[in-house]
């Protein structure tokens, strides 16, 4: 893509698959500071697909955000369990509320 000259690139962590059958996939935030060093491109996390749970997208996206994720892709609706795709994985307006919270925190904007 950048060699064709189109420099509007974000790279996104959303987990792979693996064995595990504790979650949908694997959220390798190892990789984010990795490509951070190693790249010019931002890198942003989507914790809703990485993990497909709910009730642990917060806590991954808030670890995301500290391991240096520049952003965060997450599912949200007003009431998740009548979301059309991926209600597993899709948090309510009030976690969405506290990821935006997180989020101020660690980038010093808000006082804990």
């Amino acid at each position: 893509l950048l060699s064709g000259g189109n420099r509007n690139i974000i790279l996104c962590e959303r987990g792979v698959r693996t064995f595990s059958d504790h979650s949908r996939n694997t959220l390798d935030l190892n990789i984010v500071p990795v490509v951070r060093k190693f790249s010019h491109l931002p890198v942003i996390v989507d914790p809703s697909h990485g993990v497909g749970q709910r009730d642990r997208v917060r806590a991954m996206a808030r670890a995301a955000l500290a391991c240096g994720a520049q952003g965060l892709i997450v599912e949200a609706h007003t009431n998740p369990l009548t979301s059309y795709t991926d209600a597993d994985q899709t948090v309510d307006m009030k976690t969405l509320e506290g990821i935006v919270r997180d989020r101020d925190y660690l980038a010093g904007l808000e006082q804990a």
